[in-house]
C-alpha cells in the first residue's frame, strides 16, 4: 500500500494510477558468462531485450587443413560479455537465450569498473587489441595521456615491442594492447 499526504493529520492511499516515484537507479557494467560459442547469439538476445552490451572482438587469421586463410572475428574474453543495466534489468539479461549468470560474489552481481570498459571500447583499443592468456608477472603501470589516461595494467615486453595487458579481475581474463613507453608511468607499490 502506498501512502500520501491527504490533508491536515490524516493519511490516505494513493490514488489508483500514481505512484511514489522510485529513485533513479545508475546502470553500471556487469560481466555476463554465457554458454561456450554463444557470446555472439547472446549478445544480439540482449539487445533484442532493449539492453545495451557489449561483445568485445578481435580479429584473427585462421589456416584450415586445406591451406585456406580464413580471417575470423572472434570474442576477445571467451563466454563473457558485458551488460550496461541497472539491478532491475537484470532480469531481461537473465532471461536471454545462451545466457548463464551476471558474475558476482554469493550475493549479488559485482559491476565492473567504468575504465576498464571505457578501455575496450575505446577506438585505439578496437584497432590493435588481442586476447593475452600467458600473463607474466611484471611492473604495474598506468596510461599517462590520451583517451585511455588513468587505466591501470601490467608492463610486458615482447620482440614486437612493449604490450600493456588489461586483467578484468572479476571474470581473470587479460587483453594486451601495444603501446609507446613514454605513454606509461610505474605505480608505486
Amino acid at each position: 500500500m502506498s501512502l500520501s499526504y491527504a490533508g491536515p493529520g490524516s493519511w490516505g492511499e494513493m490514488p489508483r494510477g500514481l505512484s511514489i516515484a522510485e529513485p533513479a537507479q545508475e546502470r553500471h557494467w556487469y560481466a555476463v558468462c554465457t554458454l561456450p560459442q554463444h557470446e555472439k547469439s547472446a549478445a544480439r538476445q540482449i539487445a533484442l531485450r532493449e539492453v545495451e552490451s557489449f561483445l568485445p572482438t578481435f580479429e584473427t587469421v585462421r589456416v584450415w587443413k586445406n591451406r585456406q586463410r580464413m580471417k575470423l572475428i572472434l570474442p576477445l574474453f571467451p563466454t563473457y560479455l558485458f551488460a550496461h543495466i541497472t539491478p532491475r534489468e537484470r532480469r531481461r539479461v537473465l532471461e536471454s537465450p545462451g545466457v548463464l549468470q551476471i558474475v558476482g560474489n554469493a550475493r549479488e552481481p559485482v559491476p565492473l569498473p567504468e575504465a576498464e570498459i571505457e578501455f575496450l571500447r575505446s577506438r585505439l583499443a578496437r584497432q590493435r587489441v588481442e586476447p593475452f592468456s600467458d600473463l607474466v608477472a611484471g611492473e604495474k603501470v598506468r596510461i599517462r595521456g590520451g583517451v585511455l589516461k588513468g587505466v591501470e595494467g601490467t608492463l610486458v615486453r615482447q620482440s614486437t615491442g612493449l604490450r600493456f595487458v588489461l586483467t578484468i579481475e572479476l571474470i581473470n581474463q587479460s587483453a594486451a594492447i601495444q603501446v609507446d613507453g613514454e605513454n606509461l608511468e610505474r605505480i608505486s607499490a
